[in-house]
């Protein structure tokens, strides 16, 4: 079993799981130290589990609970792999109905299987929503989909308006360092998990929807008033890769950032046709 750590915060973890087990490989107990969630990518495996079995195939999801036993076989077919979500006591408590999370697994679901692939595209550097943010939504939509009861939307007065606001504020600031959900959330006092609908409620995307559309105007400022390098302008407004700097800021403006900058410094027509042509789209 090969693991590797994707995202790891106070309050969730995330991490991918590739197994290469066959059906002539001796199966073992094993034990969730936390509440779990695991989507299975790729391959199929079979997981004995308080007193039942279980055959999990891509699109279903092992949903692991402290203490318990877990022994998973693979009659079938050779490998698996899963993304995994893990959970603190305190964000299963702020989710409620906590006894869903006995159910040892769950099949293929439709509201279920888009939030995770969502959270792959995340992993991959392909989503501007952050992982941590759909493990959130991911746990919350599971309870709601095993336990049968919608949660609640919530409703916001004056003091929460208010504290999404400056809590985007305080993300721009800080859009250069590091942001995790968990530092915005303990920054405005409340936990994640309802601070992550609030703040979405609020102001239409997520806390990092904003930091990465924040480092992205502050980007596109620099990239149009001086002439740093853009390996330079990528780090300092926040990006820790360079390659994931140019993908998302071309996603954005349909555009590299060199052809943004020399767009943006009114050189030849042919350069200046790139504003022309995303207005045509718009």
């Amino acid at each position: 079993m090969n693991r590797r750590t994707l995202f790891q915060g106070n309050r969730i973890s995330v991490a991918e799981f590739r197994c290469t087990a066959g059906p002539g490989d001796k199966p073992y107990p094993e034990e969730f130290p936390t509440h779990s969630i695991s989507y299975v990518r790729k391959g199929s495996f079979g997981c004995h589990c308080r007193g039942r079995f279980h055959e999990l195939v891509a699109g279903s999801i092992l949903v692991g609970f402290p203490g318990d036993e877990y022994v998973c076989t693979h009659d079938h077919v050779v490998g698996d792999e899963c993304l995994s979500f893990f959970l603190a006591p305190d964000l299963v408590d702020a989710i409620g109905d906590a006894a869903t999370w006995q159910v040892g697994s769950v099949p293929p679901l439709p509201e279920l299987m888009v939030l995770a692939e969502l959270a792959q595209t995340a992993a991959d550097g392909s989503s501007d929503v952050g992982l941590d943010e759909v493990g959130h939504l991911l746990a919350a939509r599971f309870v709601e989909a095993v336990s049968g009861r919608k949660a609640r939307k919530p409703t916001s007065n004056l003091r929460d308006r208010r504290r999404a606001v400056e809590s985007a504020l305080w993300i721009d600031a800080n859009s250069h360092k590091p942001i995790a959900l968990d530092d915005v959330a303990d920054q405005a006092g409340i936990s994640p998990f309802h601070f992550l609908r609030l703040f979405s409620q609020v102001l239409g995307v997520t806390p990092h929807q904003y930091l990465l559309r924040s480092r992205l105007r502050h980007a596109a400022r620099r990239l149009a008033d001086d002439d740093s390098p853009i390996t330079d302008i990528a780090y300092d407004v926040g990006f820790g890769d360079l390659s994931n700097f140019v993908r998302t800021f071309h996603r954005a403006a349909g555009a590299s950032p060199m052809r943004f900058r020399q767009a943006s410094r009114q050189g030849s027509l042919g350069d200046r046709k790139i504003f022309q042509d995303r207005l045509a789209l718009n």
